[in-house]
């Protein structure tokens, strides 16, 4: 099937063709005429499947008739990276269209997003908190919004975001459509998409499972023995391209920190950082410039980087979605990657697990030349080194001193 089977505006297909988008996957053929004809859906897709295509094509093709100028289709993200891969995808199929699309998300000067707004767009892209901001503020208006897309509402409910969506939801008008993607479906997601869709159709992209494009393979390491076991693993596979997964902010920053003195080309993305760095990184990451990026489950949906070739879990993550969801940034259209785990002697319920996810149990493997039986830092002294870091002296049997003051002379 080719994607002029769908009869969309000439001007969106010159979009398609300039994209280099070949043949629609299998959640576009399902979607993209459903929601031309204006249906309300639920949309249940691995991440990778194309499903923001899925939207952005129809949404598109809709806002090419009628007046321009107002917000007419409001997509909800849960994150700023997925905001400004959604903002990207419609600039890059709608260059032709002359259709304007606005991201609005924290953790950027507000100021700006003000001046955006003003000149106007039809399609606005945000995150709930930075877009109830600008309601309460009253600088963006919703009353003329035709077409609502929640995306990744699974990972809204675990981020808290419900709340905000359901206070959003009450400014927009009741005759809309609305098209609703999750990669999984909770039962807080199954009940939000009962009050908010009418006679919404199902479509369901492959099982909830990674994609058949990734192996994988667990490595068994002990747990003071991670980084340096990192390191081992990335000189032997050698690759440009590589995702490594902490589960916390501060552990993503120091494991780029400790990777970038050991020579890699390295960057970290976080919570923490400001979203001038967290582009940066990004940017730096699909480029090349950075080989390893380090991140927390912020970067698991949202980065749309096709040449990533290995995804490493530095450390096991908490549920089987989320191990779906990060190892779904390699494997990308059509290609193949590989999923390695670092697993400790506490991670044994979760790699059953994923076991049973993955329909088998997956390889153990071992690194050659790597000294497995390295002894752990005596407790003495990493007591005194976290003492160090805090800056208390007292821990490790040193006094603390007052710096002393130099007397001025009049």
């Amino acid at each position: 099937m080719e994607f002029k089977a769908f009869d969309l505006n000439p001007s969106i297909e010159a979009g398609i063709v300039a994209a280099g988008f070949v043949a629609p996957t299998p959640i576009q053929i399902e979607a993209i005429p459903l929601v031309m004809t204006g249906r309300d859906i639920i949309g249940l897709a691995q991440t990778g499947t194309g499903k923001t295509a899925a939207f952005v094509l129809p949404i598109l093709h809709r806002l090419m008739q009628g007046k321009r100028g107002h917000a007419r289709s409001l997509i909800i993200a849960p994150t700023r990276e997925l905001a400004e891969q959604i903002h990207h995808a419609i600039n890059s199929l709608g260059k032709e269209t002359g259709i304007k699309s606005i991201t609005v998300y924290g953790g950027v000067n507000i100021n700006t997003q003000f001046q955006k707004l003003k000149v106007g767009a039809e399609i606005i892209v945000a995150c709930p908190g930075r877009l109830l901001d600008h309601m309460n503020r009253g600088t963006i208006g919703l009353a003329r919004v035709e077409v609502l897309v929640i995306d990744e509402a699974d990972q809204m409910f675990d981020m808290g975001f419900l709340p905000d969506i359901r206070r959003i939801l009450k400014h927009l008008p009741a005759q809309r459509q609305t098209l609703l993607f999750s990669a999984t479906m909770p039962n807080e997601i199954h009940r939000l998409a009962k009050d908010i869709l009418r006679d919404p159709i199902t479509i369901k992209a492959g099982e909830t499972a990674p994609a058949d494009t990734v192996s994988h393979a667990h490595y068994p390491v002990a747990q003071h023995l991670k980084t340096a076991f990192l390191m081992k693993l990335l000189e032997d596979i050698n690759s440009p391209s590589v995702l490594v997964f902490t589960r916390t902010k501060h552990r993503a920053k120091r494991l780029g920190e400790q990777l970038t003195r050991a020579g890699f080309r390295s960057a970290s993305l976080q919570g923490n950082l400001s979203q001038c760095r967290r582009q940066a990184a990004l940017d730096g990451f699909r480029s090349g410039k950075f080989q390893v990026l380090v991140a927390t489950d912020i970067a698991a949906r949202g980065i749309d980087v096709c040449r990533i070739s290995h995804v490493i879990n530095y450390d096991m993550p908490d549920t089987p979605e989320a191990y779906i969801h990060r190892i779904g940034r390699t494997g990308r259209a059509d290609q193949s990657g590989d999923a390695f785990t670092l697993i400790t002697s506490d991670d044994k319920q979760m790699v059953n697990i994923i076991d049973r996810v993955i329909g088998s149990k997956v390889e153990r493997r071992t690194l050659a030349d790597f000294d497995y039986n390295a002894p752990a830092p005596k407790k003495h002294m990493r007591d005194a080194l976290i003492s160090m870091r805090h800056g208390d002296p007292k821990t490790y049997g040193l006094k603390r001193t007052k710096p002393s003051v130099q007397k001025k002379h009049i």
